[in-house]
């Protein structure tokens, strides 16, 4: 719970969703729902999440399936956080 509450963090202030990403559960759809999530968006919330979670991501390491959803999202980045 407390690395999904992290993520929806992340998910708030890098697409300035202004506390609507603290509403989202784990099934809400992520990329293709949110106009705010593009291209340059998913860079940038790569950047906070290896900030918040200190990862060293890799190109390979990057899944457009991880942004499917906040779950697919949450449960990418406990993965990596091992």
């Amino acid at each position: 719970m407390e690395i999904e509450y992290a993520v929806l963090q992340v998910l708030d202030d890098t697409l300035c969703l202004k506390g609507r990403a603290h509403f989202f559960e784990p099934d809400t759809p992520l990329m293709g729902a949110l106009p705010e999530l593009d291209s340059m968006a998913v860079v940038s919330i790569l950047t906070a999440l290896e900030d918040t979670f200190g990862l060293d991501l890799d190109d390979e390491d990057i899944d457009a399936g991880a942004f499917a959803t906040v779950g697919t999202l949450t449960d990418w980045v406990a993965a990596r956080r091992l």
